[in-house]
This record gives structure tokens, sequence and C-alpha cells, in this order.
């Protein structure tokens, strides 16, 4: 069972207090952490830390991921690797660099749009008739085999994301809307709350990725640049329909988040802090659901899905073993 994540809220400092994390509160509150039981550390408020504090967490192989201003993503504190390989990170840089990328990203890509139509498909009927983007994501996904050039797949990928956006405002209760897809900041309920939620998949990407010895900033689908962890932006392509997109499905329609749990700033609308709670609270219990895997002959939790779809990868860089994109069959 994979360790779980810890989420803190709260202003204040994260120390060390022998082999333990001490997190003091400006509310005069004081929690000890024990750091060998924990995945990964959301740190939402603002949190003074030292080397002392990061030191442990680098000891026991912990991200820190650190969120800023409402909970805008800022960045990651990565340990030093658990598993150090020249040669994975050269293989990785070599397949990018040959034929290996253009195949890779079609693999990436082809489950992108497969898990988008497979939430259309579960909701045709149920919240409106979806035949018709259901349809074009199937073309699309038909369509990335025959590409042969990294821009033109992110074209396809790109177009076949719109259709799927497209059917959003029929998934969602009212009042809530997509109506077009916006972000830095965005402009409404249902994109601050997707925004939020893909924002979290990516960072459960990140600590995937930094538990192999893959380089997190060589993708395939997005290139490589400053300031961005591309690999996670293409495994989190993968994922954001599985894990952020359902449950945005899942806490409007049920109401476990309402318009109240929203609020206006500066021309954006994000989430208020018991909102964000609460959509943490369930993020974390769908990481922790399981499915039975066909490959693996066992249950697995989702957060175990994401670690083998990198662990996949890595192996078909090396060894040239397929590359098995999560695509959803439950």
């Amino acid at each position: 069972m994979p360790k779980p994540n810890h989420h803190v809220f709260a202003d204040g400092t994260l120390s060390r207090n022998e082999g333990t994390l001490r997190i003091d509160t400006l509310d005069g509150e004081t929690e000890y952490l024990p750091v060998e039981s924990i995945d990964s550390l959301y740190l939402h408020g603002q949190i003074d830390f030292n080397t002392r504090a990061l030191g442990l967490l680098n000891d026991h192989g912990v991200p820190a991921h650190v969120f800023g201003w409402k909970d805008y993503y800022k960045g990651s504190y990565l340990p030093k690797r658990g598993q150090v390989s020249g040669n994975t990170v050269v293989e990785q840089v070599r397949a990018y660099d040959d034929d290996r990328r253009l195949a890779i990203a079609q693999r990436i890509i082809r489950a992108s749009i497969h898990n988008m139509r497979s939430n259309l498909r579960y909701y045709d009927g149920r919240r409106g008739e979806f035949g018709d983007a259901i349809s074009d994501l199937a073309a699309a996904k038909e369509q990335v085999t025959s590409i042969e050039t990294i821009n033109e797949l992110r074209a396809v990928e790109g177009n076949a994301r719109k259709a799927y956006y497209r059917c959003f405002d029929r998934i969602l209760r009212d009042p809530f809307e997509l109506t077009k897809r916006q972000y830095n900041p965005p402009t409404n309920e249902a994109n601050a709350i997707v925004s939020f939620l893909n924002g979290m998949t990516y960072t459960t990407c990140v600590s995937a990725i930094r538990k192999t010895a893959l380089d997190p900033t060589v993708g395939f689908v997005h290139e490589p640049g400053e300031r961005r962890f591309t690999l996670s932006l293409d495994i989190a392509d993968i994922f954001k329909p599985v894990l952020a997109d359902r449950l945005v499905f899942r806490l409007v329609n049920r109401q476990q988040i309402t318009a109240d749990d929203f609020e206006s700033e500066l021309d954006g609308c994000l989430l208020t802090e018991s909102g964000r709670m609460t959509v943490l609270e369930e993020f974390e219990k769908l990481l922790d659901e399981t499915v039975a895997h066909p490959r693996l002959e066992r249950n697995v939790s989702y957060k175990t899905l994401v670690r083998t779809d990198v662990l996949s990868l890595k192996k078909h860089i090396l060894t040239g073993e397929e590359y098995h994109a999560t695509e959803r069959w439950w």
C-alpha cells in the first residue's frame, strides 16, 4: 500500500525535531509528523523552513510541493534520487533525440484521448448526448498513429481536448459551466476547480517520476524548457481525465462542492480554503482507491497506476519493452 501524502494548510514554521518533522502554526498549535510515514509533503500555507528540515526530507526521499497565493503551484523541493543511473538519463535523452520520441509521444497522446473519450462514454445518456464528440475522439485517437511530427501530434491532441471540454457544460450541474478552458487566473468556478486538480495531478506525477532514475525535465510531447518538468506534463496529460476531470464531475454533481466554495478576486475565480480542503480530501481518497490490474494481476491504487506508467516508460527506454501508457479499462 503506498504511503499517504500530507497537506499543511496553516501558516507557520517547519523544522526538524531529531528524526521527526515539527510544524508550529501561527495559532500556537504544534504537530509532530513522522517523515518516514508520508509519501509527499504539500505546503499550502505560508511556511518558513530551514536546511535541517530539508535535510530530513532528503534523507527519507520525501518531496515537498509548495503552493503560493490561493494555492497556485509554485514549485517543488525534490530530494536526492533514490535511484541514480547515468545510463538511464543518457538513454532518455537519446530517445528524445531519435525516432523513439515520436513513438512514445504517440502512446501518451493516444492514452490521453482514450481517457477523455472514456469519460464521455460514461456520461453519455446520463448527463447528455455525446455521440458526436465520442466519435471525434475515436477518430483523433486513430489519427495519432499516422502522424509523423510532434507539432502535428500536439495539434491533434489540442483539437481533441477542445471537443472534450465543450461537453463539460452539459456534464456539470448548474450553475457550473466551463465555457472554454481558461487559467492564469481561472475565470469561473469550473475552470478554478479543473486548474486546481490539474495541479494536484501534475505534482503526483512529479513525485512518481522522482522515484525513478528518469529526468523529469526531458519530456517527449512537451518541449524541454526552463523551469518546467516536461516529462511530468506528459504523464499528467494521461491522468488528468482519470484523476482530475472525473473528480470534478463527481464533486460538482453530488454537490459536495457548490458555488459558495469559490471567491472572485483580481478578475479571477479561486477555491476558498474550505473548498480546497474538501477537494483535497476527496483527491487523496481517489488516489487510494484500487482497481484490478489485468497485466499485473492484482489490485492497485490510482497512485500506483501513475508509478507503473512511469516505470513502464523507463523499461521501454532502457530495454525496448512495450510502453503501456495507461488507458482506462475499468
